[in-house]
């Protein structure tokens, strides 16, 4: 397999003519996973592969028309037919509604021709040797981590040339303990800091509080949801946050009337909810690859510059996602997110703020979110793996399961109290989403509409 450097200058030399422009996108991924069940180790594996994606653009006066094509073949001999291929798709394509012109660029970066790295069953050594300490309690420890290595390199006929290494790993661990079961996750780039006592010890205070349980009725619960549960609702929301919908009147981000509900305020905390590609521990590419359009990025911008943006600023609705022709066609700047997603603005620490409780619940993990209604943003989904009673400031109970029905705008309007942000793991979206640090957030009257029969 030759290295995925000459790949892009293969397919760059092949393009024919016959189109006006051409991006070439090659992905090395290296992958590993460890799984473990009922205190033993089960299953390990490692994986390597490819994808190359050419887009052929091919401009008729002020009209661009697109054709893109992807394989995981790594013979070389293919990327000739993978370029033609593409080639014939931009011919014969419709108009693409986002055309921009291409970026320009000026050789190769520093670390073009560096090797790439991958991953392997080594990265889990310091982990499996945590999790082997732990099979020996009483305890029943069942779960999985995960590590893919990607590194991305990104090439334009016009020049543009970019790279970035992406490392995504993720360890959850379920506890299982006389009929009570704990859910404890974490996100993690290199498994060089997993907190693995630390998450045990965790998850066993949690069967601790499983000791009593108690049924309670659908109904509106003052609810305490730490930052995983945070994660999955306020990620959600970010991936809402598209400028053209909500200037269309499509989305929960559209005024009434017309426009957007940019600057409006929705809450008197301290609010900050913010991407960053350089957000320390949470790093991810600082420019756009991708191989179709959305709402939320365009391939025309392939290579353009990604920076810090606050969606959400001191509590007000800040800013929304445009790409360039999004941005000129609506008179505003481009903005494109990054992949992480950040809020702070809490001081609370989660024992204090459970301590000021006088009854409620803590909500520990989300599972299986569902869209309601799009123009309200009205999510539902279900409790799992932890819903604990908190009477006079301490956990007394775990609780019955629940389906919720909620939004995360309405939610950020009526919470009462924020804590301190961390860096944590969104169960529902660990398939996607890793890199997030959320507060805990104190909601007077979380919406528990019906109890749930999942144990």
């Amino acid at each position: 397999m030759i290295a995925a450097q000459d790949t892009v200058d293969l397919a760059l030399a092949a393009a024919s003519g016959r189109c006006d422009e051409i991006i070439v996108i090659v992905t090395d991924r290296a992958e590993a996973s460890l799984r473990w069940a009922g205190n033993s180790m089960t299953t390990n594996g490692a994986s390597t592969s490819r994808s190359t994606s050419v887009i052929a653009i091919k401009r008729r006066g002020d009209t661009a028309h697109v054709g893109a094509r992807r394989s995981s073949v790594v013979d070389p001999a293919a990327v000739d037919d993978l370029v033609r291929a593409a080639e014939d798709a931009a011919l014969s394509a419709p108009d693409a509604g986002d055309s921009a012109p291409l970026l320009t660029g000026s050789g190769d970066p520093a670390d073009w021709d560096d090797p790439v790295p991958g991953t392997g069953a080594g990265a889990f050594a310091e982990l499996a040797q945590g999790l082997s300490a732990g099979f020996g309690r009483t305890d029943r420890l069942y779960g999985f981590a995960h590590h893919i290595v990607e590194t991305t390199f990104l090439a334009t006929s016009t020049g543009v040339r970019r790279r970035f290494t992406q490392p995504t790993g993720s360890v959850e661990i379920n506890a299982k303990r006389d009929g009570g079961s704990a859910w404890a996750g974490i996100s993690t780039p290199w498994f060089a800091d997993v907190p693995i006592e630390t998450m045990m010890a965790e998850l066993s205070l949690r069967l601790d509080w499983s000791r009593r349980t108690v049924e309670m009725p659908a109904g509106r619960y003052e609810t305490l949801m730490p930052p995983s549960t945070v994660a999955d609702l306020m990620i959600y929301l970010g991936w809402s946050m598209e400028g053209r919908g909500a200037q269309e009147g499509r989305t929960a981000l559209s005024a009434p009337g017309g426009g957007t509900r940019v600057g409006e305020r929705l809450t008197d905390l301290p609010l900050t909810l913010y991407s960053d590609p350089l957000a320390p521990g949470l790093e991810c590419a600082p420019f756009v690859h991708t191989t179709h359009s959305s709402e939320r990025m365009s391939l025309f911008d392939n290579g353009f510059d990604i920076g810090r943006t606050d969606w959400i600023r001191d509590g007000a609705i800040h800013a929304l996602a445009y790409p360039r022709a999004a941005a000129a066609e609506f008179g505003v700047a481009p903005t494109i997110p990054a992949d992480n997603l950040l809020m702070t603005g809490g001081t609370a620490d989660l024992a204090d703020m459970v301590a000021g409780t006088e009854r409620g619940l803590l909500l520990t993990t989300l599972w299986y979110i569902r869209t309601v209604d799009p123009i309200t943003l009205l999510l539902t989904g279900l409790t799992r793996d932890g819903v604990y009673l908190i009477e006079d400031g301490e956990i007394t109970a775990a609780v019955n399961n629940f389906r919720f029905n909620e939004s995360p705008l309405d939610l950020l309007r009526r919470a009462t109290e924020a804590g301190v942000a961390e860096q944590t793991l969104p169960r529902e979206w660990a398939d996607y989403a890793t890199r997030a640090v959320m507060p805990t957030l104190r909601i007077p009257d979380f919406h528990m509409s019906s109890v749930s029969q999942a144990q």
